[in-house]
């Protein structure tokens, strides 16, 4: 089993489309709207989550089933690995750079979050969400499918 392939690249092309998104989001909200660190980075990951399931699904994955159950998932790998990138990151953060303001650390937490849920969210929607039944790995099929 190969942990990356094809679907990293387009993986990335999506997560840059969402990232800019999520991020304007995030950081206006924070900084513009006064809004918490976790207001502001849960609402990044609302609205970039619906494009991504839609994009890694049909785009990078080439998933085909329909299922309830996978949308779950979906959301339910979305929720882990926000809460552990975040909540690690945050805790990382703030300990390194104790002597910095609290908005500088939250703003570094939350792009320091932004990279390592990248990488969970990766492998959650490659080898959970959208795994391939028939090559169990989760790498797209050349076939079309339809």
């Amino acid at each position: 089993m190969k942990f990356f392939d094809s679907t990293v690249p387009k993986f990335l092309l999506v997560g840059v489309i969402n990232t800019l998104v999520g991020s304007a989001v995030m950081f206006i909200f924070y900084n513009a709207c006064g809004f918490s660190y976790w207001i502001s980075s849960a609402c990044n990951y609302i609205a970039g989550g619906i494009c991504s399931y839609f994009l890694n699904k049909f785009f990078t994955f080439k998933n085909s089933s329909r299922s309830f159950v996978q949308i779950v998932i979906f959301i339910l790998n979305l929720a882990v690995c926000y809460f552990i990138a975040y909540f690690l990151a945050e805790k990382a953060v703030h300990m390194i750079l104790s002597s910095q303001s609290v908005k500088i650390r939250d703003n570094v937490a939350m792009i320091c979050g932004m990279g390592l849920y990248t990488v969970l969210n990766y492998f959650g929607q490659r080898f959970i969400v959208f795994k391939d039944k028939k090559n169990k790995g989760g790498e797209a099929s050349d076939e079309k499918q339809n």
